[in-house]
């Protein structure tokens, strides 16, 4: 479903306006509508992080942009307990702004798109603070690229114990 909504946003939002949408996340909203922290990249290849938020009208539906930063601006990524599976994280820049991702995993998916984005696009200084470096580096197995590495390896260790059990004789 998320990339159906990637899709979507990508032709209906950010097409339009002639940008590259590589990442987003859902967000806790008030209401009936849901919001996306999306990470996009500009034709001037300037990084926007933006707001959006989607409602639907009888069934079409609709998106529009609440609130809009640049990753040029923003100093600080603060993921509240690297220890703790939260979904919390604060972002800063001239305010701070608090956020509350779908779910853990999707908080470390932005951090990583943002961490990314700005190697390639900026090389600035910004601070990615109390988040775990293990599942912050792309170059961790946790981290691949279709996210599905860890449902892959769950099956598998799952198959693996029916096997073992249906080949054990019991007395």
């Amino acid at each position: 479903m998320s990339s159906l909504v990637k899709e979507d946003l990508a032709k209906r939002l950010f097409g339009p306006r002639r940008q590259r949408l590589h990442e987003f996340i859902e967000v806790e909203g008030a209401g009936a509508q849901r919001y996306y922290l999306c990470a996009a990249v500009t034709k001037n290849k300037e990084v926007e992080i933006c707001m959006v938020k989607h409602w639907r009208v009888d069934r079409e539906e609709k998106y529009e942009i609440v609130e809009k930063w640049f990753l040029k601006d923003l100093e600080m990524i603060d993921g509240k307990e690297a220890d703790t599976d939260n979904p919390y994280f604060d972002m800063h820049f001239h305010k701070v702004y608090n956020m509350e991702a779908y779910s853990c995993a999707s908080k470390y998916t932005f951090a990583r798109t943002l961490n990314k984005l700005n190697a390639m696009y900026l090389k600035k200084d910004f601070k990615i603070v109390n988040f775990d470096d293990t599942y912050l580096n792309d170059d961790s197995i946790w981290s691949s690229s279709n996210r599905d590495f860890l449902v892959v390896m769950r099956v598998c260790f799952y198959a693996s114990n029916l096997l073992c059990l249906s080949l054990c004789r019991f007395s």
